[in-house]
């Protein structure tokens, strides 16, 4: 069940930057309206049947639960500002890689709090992380943006790893419900304050506009994000972070057939270490947790 739900999370966050893309480029949409609906509709959504089926769930969220959901909430509203704004500056393809970097930034963060990675993960960092070097290596410097919109990627990716995290640690003991609906609500809340501040529209667009907002809502939102909140519960977030690096292949790929976004040749090297990296961290996670469970096995037999 976690690999289909692993699977559709992919799909649908694959789909963020060519649709927002597409829909900034072709729309009078603002960046900052896009994450304000995907954002609001996705609470309303996630809210439904959590007040249908448990209508007292949100009144038992504890203080612990609150605070962990609101930093989580300030993270996303900051990742996705930064995020959707790179993506008017440089090439999809460099977006969606730098934003991936929180798998990266998740393990400076546990580092910092005292975690000791073993060596299998380590390396798997690295070779995933040389892939996305090389990507947007190649992919720099393509037009006089590219730099202040990797800068911004790169932003994004950090806040990435600490929305994950926060959310790790709120989805240790709420549903999935509770915390998308929790999550996604503040998120909105405050982007449409970074809204206001800065003078970006939030209506008054076109159908075209509309359509590009729902199909982002749809696919990134509704079953990208809410099927990594899920799988929070039951894997760590460096892994869970380093299943949506498989994002990047998939972005850059949807990029290259609906928006016609030519990828330099070195990308697809690029692309290739990312997944081997990946597949060297899953190994090295497999490892580890079979080697805890033999060590609880044995004290349990003493």
């Amino acid at each position: 069940m976690n690999l289909l739900i692993a699977t559709l999370g992919v799909l649908g966050v694959a789909s963020s930057g060519p649709l927002i893309a597409g829909t900034l480029g072709a729309t009078s949409v603002t960046a900052l309206a896009i994450a304000f609906w995907r954002n609001a509709i996705g609470a309303v959504v996630m809210a439904a049947p959590v007040a249908l089926r448990r209508p007292t769930e949100f009144a038992k969220v504890t203080r612990r639960e609150f605070g962990w959901s609101s930093v989580a909430a300030v993270a996303l509203a900051l990742h996705f500002a930064c995020f959707i704004t790179a993506l008017q500056l440089t090439s999809v393809a460099a977006a969606t890689a730098l934003v991936c970097l929180q798998s990266g930034w998740i393990a400076i963060f546990q580092s910092l709090r005292g975690t000791r990675h073993r060596w299998p993960v380590l390396v798997g960092l690295g070779i995933a992380f040389g892939g996305v070097v090389a990507i947007t290596g190649f992919d720099t410097g393509s037009s006089p943006t590219a730099l202040p919109g990797d800068i911004l990627a790169l932003a994004g990716g950090a806040l990435a790893g600490l929305y994950t995290l926060a959310g790790g640690k709120a989805r240790q003991s709420m549903g999935t419900g509770t915390y998308t609906t929790l999550c996604y609500g503040m998120c909105a809340a405050i982007v449409a304050v970074l809204a206001l501040a800065s003078h970006q529209p939030l209506a008054g667009f076109d159908a075209g506009g509309w359509l590009g907002i729902i199909s982002v809502t749809v696919c990134a939102q509704l079953v990208g994000h809410t099927a990594f909140n899920h799988l929070l519960a039951t894997m760590s977030p460096l892994l869970v972070s380093m299943i949506i690096l498989l994002e990047i292949p998939g972005a850059a790929l949807l990029a290259a057939i609906f928006l016609h976004e030519t990828l330099p040749a070195g990308t697809y090297s690029g692309l290739a270490m990312i997944l081997a990296g990946l597949v060297v961290v899953v190994t090295g996670q497999r490892h580890n947790r079979a080697s805890a469970e033999r060590r609880e096995a044995e004290l349990g037999t003493d």
